[in-house]
């Protein structure tokens, strides 16, 4: 049988997660929709319940986006005008757009070549140049937190709060403790391709502090603690109700999906270990993602690295097998940050893992055979 003959194995399938809990969540929308209970409503409030009681934080306030929630992370926090966030250029965009738009400054750091993440020297360098730092932003990248007990001491040392971007972390621990609670305040994202996904946009903020997530309440309705009565300028930023009630159910699954993404990569990892595929950039193998045994990583991607990526991705969708890269152009080489004044070669971690990332098809419902065509292909391109 060719490959033109078999199914198309594709990077996410929401498909089969639908038809797991579509209709539990019908329901839910549906008695939203009758009730009329649109804006701020009840699943608001339980939704960010659980999430509070999940990850132990002492405050979860919903909202728009995930981009939001860092916008409502940093603004609640007061980090604004005349300070500067120390951050990866190797994230979405929205990393650093989140600090612009909260009126700072961004100042960025070079990521490990393991973990993708920040290296707490490179944070350590930066923050000795910039003592205007008010604040640290780790990115949890595709799915396992950062070096809590590299960048923690920085942080201290320095007396500057730590911001978690852990869009991509639900469920994601470290040393035991959530992603979620690690720092002064976290960012998630619902987008629908998370593993914890909304029907929509939909983003959450937790914070450490009660006061700080009261005023957080306040921004993400224009300033009003009292309809009508503005404390201060705001935006518009609330999470719908019918988007809490779709992470309401969605819950309930969350630690079983987040069990079975981990299975995946386990599978991937035996099939790869029964190639010669295995090795280093530099031999021009590919190099396999690892678990950092400290904590616990939810998978949210599986990312190999290899010199040939973009050969291999052509190749990989030749034979209907998707994959993606997240991110091929770093932030500090992004058109619309040139003011950030940072130059090409300035973060060669960040702009090597750039031109060698690959994400493969990762999700809980993914099947054994499927997962033996990826490694097959890739084999096969490679021999």
């Amino acid at each position: 049988m060719s490959a033109a003959d078999l199914a198309p194995v594709p990077t996410l399938d929401l498909s089969r997660q639908y038809a797991a809990v579509g209709e539990q969540i019908a329901r839910a929308v549906a008695d939203v929709c009758s009730a009329g209970r649109f804006i701020l409503g009840r699943e608001v409030g339980e939704f960010e319940t659980a999430v509070a009681r999940t990850t132990a934080a002492s405050e979860a306030v919903g909202c728009a986006s995930g981009t939001d929630a860092l916008w409502l992370a940093l603004a609640a926090l007061r980090i604004g005008e005349g300070a500067a966030v120390v951050t990866t250029p190797f994230s979405f965009f929205a990393t650093v757009s989140s600090i612009l738009r909260a009126g700072a400054r961004p100042v960025l750091a070079d990521i490990d070549p393991v973990s993708f993440n920040l290296s707490a020297d490179a944070v350590a360098e930066a923050v000795r140049a910039n003592p205007d730092t008010r604040a640290i932003m780790p990115v949890h990248l595709y799915g396992q937190c950062a070096d809590w007990d590299a960048l923690a001491p920085v942080a201290a040392q320095n007396n500057l709060l730590l911001i978690e971007d852990a869009a991509q972390a639900f469920g994601a621990s470290w040393n035991g403790v959530q992603a979620g609670a690690l720092g002064d305040a976290a960012a998630f994202s619902f987008y629908p391709t998370k593993n914890l996904s909304a029907w929509g946009d939909a983003g959450l903020t937790t914070f450490r502090d009660a006061a700080t997530g009261e005023l957080a309440r306040a921004l993400r309705a224009h300033g009003m603690r009292r309809r009508y009565y503005h404390d201060e300028v705001g935006w518009n930023s609330r999470l719908d109700t019918v988007q809490a009630a779709v992470l309401l159910i969605k819950m309930q699954y969350i630690a079983q999906w987040n069990d079975d993404r981990r299975r995946v990569a386990e599978r991937y990892a035996a099939l790869f270990a029964d190639t010669s595929l295995v090795g280093s950039v530099a031999d021009g193998g590919i190099v396999l993602p690892t678990a950092d045994p400290r904590g616990v990583h939810v998978w949210h991607q599986y990312v190999i690295r290899t010199p040939r990526r973009d050969d291999l991705r052509a190749h990989l969708t030749a034979h209907g097998i998707g994959s993606e890269v997240y991110y091929p152009v770093p932030l500090h080489m992004q058109d619309a940050l040139r003011d950030l004044g940072y130059r090409e070669g300035q973060f060669p971690e960040s702009e090597k893992a750039a031109r060698e990332v690959l994400a493969l098809p990762i999700y809980p419902e993914l099947r054994e055979d499927e997962q033996v065509r990826v490694v097959e292909a890739i084999h096969k391109f490679f021999a």
